[in-house]
């Protein structure tokens, strides 16, 4: 993914530039220090707590739903993207599924999530890695993602991303992709994002994915804000 840039100022709390690998672009009235998506995410889990994101949610409701109308059984293989400490992967241990992988660029929310899971989280196939990059599990029945896809604001990006999908997802398989709705916030986390509707999702992904339910849903954060999502579930066809 592209480089994510955040004014020298703001990077203090971070630490050191060189700490990250970084370096000072040019050409700006005021330094900016490049980081990479790894390198941005690590550092908002090594800083804040569970609630003091955004995204976070006590139960994903929705998701479940979803997952549920999708024909999820024990038997069904699951992956989650840039699940990182949702607490997803609970629910879906508690039902009894067995085939259960969560994916994140951040080794750190993962570590923090296979500390809540305890015993469980060996049940869980864990795997850090940015979704864009060269990277392989088995195939699954349900690819799963809330808030990782309008995050990739660059056409490549998409492109890789759905070279994935397409790998990793069976044929009649379900893609439950959850984005900021078209009047939804257009930043999270200080980064640029996308914004969708059930068509308009549908359209990036192409005639290979059916749209066979969308549902509309707003976010209360734990700050007490509310951010407009459209959660669309695809089958492949």
């Amino acid at each position: 993914m592209a480089p994510i840039c955040i004014r020298r100022r703001e990077a203090k709390s971070f630490g050191s530039f060189e700490s990250f690998g970084s370096f000072v672009g040019t050409g700006f009235s005021r330094p900016f220090v490049f980081m990479t998506a790894k390198q941005h995410w690590e550092t908002v889990y090594a800083t804040k707590g569970e609630r003091d994101v955004s995204w976070f949610e006590p139960s994903p409701g929705v998701s479940l739903a979803m997952i549920e109308a999708a024909g999820v059984t024990r038997d069904t293989c699951v992956i989650d993207i840039g699940g990182g400490e949702s607490r997803l992967v609970d629910a879906l241990v508690a039902r009894g599924l067995t085939c259960i992988a969560v994916l994140d660029v951040a080794g750190g929310a993962l570590a923090r999530a296979r500390t809540r899971l305890s015993a469980d989280a060996s049940t869980v196939h864990w795997i850090e890695a940015d979704v864009t990059a060269d990277w392989r599990w088995r195939p699954v029945d349900i690819w799963h993602d809330r808030a990782v896809f309008h995050f990739l604001t660059q056409r490549a990006d998409r492109d890789r991303y759905k070279e994935r999908l397409a790998e990793m997802l069976e044929q009649g398989g379900s893609a439950i992709i959850a984005t900021f709705a078209l009047d939804g916030p257009e930043k999270c986390s200080g980064l640029p994002v996308n914004r969708y509707s059930p068509e308009t999702l549908a359209s990036e992904l192409g005639d290979e994915f059916v749209l066979v339910d969308s549902r509309r849903h707003l976010h209360t954060t734990p700050f007490g804000t509310m951010q407009a999502f459209q959660y669309s579930s695809f089958r492949r066809r």
